[in-house]
């Protein structure tokens, strides 16, 4: 299918946030190599950071298919108000409660965003979409895993579960921030849409909190938290990216 300009700005809208959201949440992931809880949270959470990494690598090789500079000047050359990720990435990791929700919902979130693209009419990223499934159903089954245990387990691990599933849930609505061009994605069967895409995590989060004893936060606490899609982020994505592109700005033409 040939695209316009037009709609080839549409679908790297749609890339860029994607993209970011990956690479962020990857070195959050990251950040917890030789500090996790236990041993095996340690190794899990560095898998799935390397795989993070691997997606926003692959998208941001399809944005520079499409015009954009090389993958590794997207990762690590663009200022703070240059990203598209949501507010949900940025936030330190605090203790591994905060890090196990965010990972919880921002994994159902991916997961159901890559089910919808990989039916997508723009041929690159339906076939990224359904290889990176394969790869994100193990990081939902790893938090659903752990929710679960926690949420039933003692009543100061579901106490401190439930916190923060309050704190991180109107920052993960952020995810769905909806973009310039949700009508032209849905009319050239690109994207369905962040609307869809919430109704569908929403439908998919509630039974696995349900089951663990949790409650979302009532409706009339919803406040998403926007921005992000639009350059506007939090306090602390600048200093995530001093510390994560500190090498790349050394020598920014170096091979390696």
């Amino acid at each position: 299918m040939n695209y316009s300009d037009k709609q080839i700005n549409a679908i790297k809208e749609l890339l860029f946030k994607m993209a970011d959201d990956e690479l962020i949440m990857g070195h959050r992931n990251s950040e917890w190599t030789g500090l996790g809880p236990i041993l095996e949270e340690d190794i899990a959470f560095s898998s799935i950071a390397q795989d993070k990494l691997g997606q926003s690598l692959a998208i941001y090789n399809i944005l520079h298919e499409l015009g954009e500079s090389e993958p590794d000047e997207l990762a690590f050359g663009r200022g703070e108000k240059d990203f598209r990720c949501c507010h949900l990435t940025e936030y330190p990791n605090g203790e591994y409660d905060f890090s196990l929700v965010r990972h919880f919902l921002f994994s159902h979130a991916e997961n159901l965003r890559y089910e919808m693209l990989s039916e997508s009419s723009f041929v690159p990223i339906a076939k990224a979409a359904k290889k990176f499934r394969g790869e994100i159903k193990y990081h939902v089954m790893h938090a659903d895993t752990w929710i679960n245990q926690l949420g039933t387990g003692t009543q100061e691990s579901k106490s401190r579960i439930q916190k923060a599933l309050d704190d991180s849930f109107n920052p993960a609505l952020g995810i769905f921030e909806p973009g310039r061009h949700e009508n032209e994605m849905a009319e050239m069967k690109v994207f369905d849409g962040e609307v869809i895409l919430q109704n569908k995590w929403l439908a998919a989060i509630k039974p696995v909190l349900e089951n663990s004893g949790l409650k979302i936060p009532e409706q009339n606490s919803w406040k998403p938290s926007y921005g992000g899609r639009k350059g506007e982020h939090t306090e602390f994505l600048k200093p995530l990216l001093e510390e994560m592109t500190e090498v790349f700005r050394i020598d920014p033409e170096a091979e390696w």
